[in-house]
């Protein structure tokens, strides 16, 4: 079946209003703000569905970052309310307070910003009667490009069974400026792209998702391996359930 950007646009914008409708009428939809299309589109859904007085951005650089002017041309583009908050200080604070002889790894290192950054989020979004909007789309989320408890949590979300494509396509169906959609995807973790992180590009990946043809045999094994490993993020936390009468 042909993607149809608009169409699924209104559906979603529709299905966002029946969220708030259901789980906090008058709230404020809170969306973490890097200036990608993520983020972008997501804004964008909800100041459409909500109305832009109940959309609120937040920036969240750590120290600098260098497009930091593309997350203020969202902001001014679609008129929305939003606060900046520089987390640096809370990266090191929480880097410094941990024990000397623990060796802290790499990756949680490198997960450590999102993870402080979802907690901004919800702080603001409790003190602002809000709800968190989560950006993932369907494509990160095949491959594990997430970090769980961190960009991968929310209230809602609007994108998780989109891909990157679907999701550009719908940025210019929303009116985003062209830079917005067609920014390329950088991780802001390590500062490589994303494309050069996973080793394939995401028109490669969307392609396979929704067809599942890949010419590249070592490419189609590297996503199968990835989404095998990274199952367990898109799942409910396992339960134990004990097996007795109450």
């Amino acid at each position: 079946m042909k993607f149809c950007a608009e169409k699924v646009k209104n559906a979603c914008v529709a299905w966002i209003r029946q969220f708030f409708e259901e789980n906090g009428p008058g709230c404020n939809a809170v969306v973490g703000i890097s200036g990608g299309k993520d983020s972008s589109v997501a804004a964008a859904l909800c100041v459409e569905a909500l109305g832009k007085e109940r959309v609120i951005g937040v920036l969240m650089p750590c120290g600098g970052q260098h497009d930091i002017d593309m997350a203020y041309l969202l902001v001014n583009h679609l008129g929305i309310r939003h606060y900046v908050v520089n987390i640096k200080d809370a990266v090191e604070g929480l880097k410094k307070s941990m024990p000397e002889d623990l060796e802290l790894s790499a990756q949680s290192l490198t997960n450590l910003p999102p993870r402080i950054r979802m907690s901004t989020l919800y702080m603001v979004s409790q003190s602002c009667n809000g709800r968190v909007v989560n950006t993932c789309n369907l494509s990160e989320d095949w491959v594990g490009y997430s970090t769980r408890y961190g960009d991968a949590a929310g209230d809602f979300s609007p994108m998780c069974h989109l891909t990157v494509h679907e999701v550009k396509e719908i940025g210019r169906v929303l009116g985003l400026p062209e830079e917005l959609v067609e920014k390329v995807p950088i991780d802001g973790l390590c500062g490589k792209t994303d494309e050069e992180n996973l080793g394939f590009t995401y028109a490669e990946l969307d392609r396979y998702i929704r067809t599942g043809e890949i010419e590249d045999a070592a490419k189609k094994a590297r996503i199968d391996d990835l989404h095998r490993k990274n199952l367990f993020k898109l799942q409910m936390m396992p339960m134990f359930k004990p097996d007795f009468e109450v």
